[in-house]
């Protein structure tokens, strides 16, 4: 049998990659759930904080990550038939097996990541979307998949909260961003609020800037409505779950809101607290909801 080959250049190990699960919000709404359903779900997320490290890899040129997620690509079929080599797909590989897991939403957070490569501006809020449904949306999916929950309807629901998740990561991260050449504000919106590109470049948010925060992180707040809805068809400890990371990115916003939009001068981090609040306003929403159902 031919040996897999080496990692390339750019490729991180994987207890680079697991540690900063600790701090992300997929990871602690986690710990609600069973052991065995845990390391389902934490195989899925160091498979996309693999790929998304060696996608925003900057010691690496465009041709190098290029290759190196094509050798991401390739690892992943060989998890799928149990030959994979590095320990994240090692990992992954009973995960693919014991849930019966489709390749294709990690096939497109890989596509997303070549996306990246190529695709620095996104025209307009749709497009930003489009780019959402392979960048997060396959988690959502993978998720219900562990728990044999993905119906058509859920799905649905799940995209409306990944995608504004999504959007949510892109708003606290935009100077960040920014430095890797990338803006995730739709540029029809820039334009909207007479924004530049200098303008996100400038160490605190100007009163242009924080207007058009407020703008995108109103839509997204809009979106996550999707999340009492979803959690309402869901039971047990896995409503409690999708209520934590729906609960997350709701803190996340509030935490934007509370420095009025500055997102390039204070990073908004969701607080534990406004986490807990979220958490139980999600659930009694969930519960009216599966009650009036």
């Amino acid at each position: 049998m031919t040996r897999p080959p080496e990692p390339p250049t750019g490729v991180p190990d994987a207890a680079t990659v697991m540690a900063k699960a600790p701090a992300e919000n997929f990871t602690v709404a986690s710990r609600l759930l069973p052991r065995a359903s845990r390391e389902h779900l934490l195989a899925i997320y160091g498979f996309a904080r693999l790929v998304d490290d060696v996608g925003d890899e900057h010691g690496l040129d465009v041709a190098d990550r290029a290759a190196a997620l094509d050798w991401l690509d390739a690892e992943l079929e060989r998890a799928a038939t149990g030959t994979a080599r590095h320990p994240v797909f090692v990992r992954l590989a009973p995960t693919l097996r014991d849930r019966r897991l489709p390749l294709d939403p990690f096939r497109r957070l890989i596509a997303a990541n070549r996306q990246d490569q190529v695709v620095g501006r996104y025209a307009t809020y749709d497009d930003l979307l489009a780019y959402c449904a392979l960048s997060a949306n396959p988690i959502g999916e993978l998720v219900l998949r562990v728990f044999d929950a993905a119906t058509p309807d859920r799905l649905a629901l799940s995209d409306q909260v990944c995608g504004a998740l999504q959007v949510v990561e892109h708003l606290q991260d935009v100077g960040e961003d920014l430095d890797r050449g990338r803006i995730y504000l739709p540029l029809e919106d820039l334009d909207r609020f007479a924004c530049t590109e200098a303008d996100l470049a400038a160490p605190t948010a100007s009163n242009r800037v924080r207007a058009l925060v407020r703008y995108e992180a109103a839509r997204a707040r809009d979106h996550l409505t999707a999340g009492p809805q979803l959690a309402a068809t869901l039971r047990g400890r896995m409503r409690i779950a999708v209520a934590g990371y729906v609960a997350g990115g709701l803190a996340a916003l509030d935490a934007i809101d509370a420095v009025d939009g500055d997102v390039l001068g204070v990073e908004c981090s969701p607080r534990p607290r406004r986490v807990a609040v979220q958490l139980a306003s999600v659930l009694t929403t969930a519960a009216k909801t599966r009650g009036r159902a």
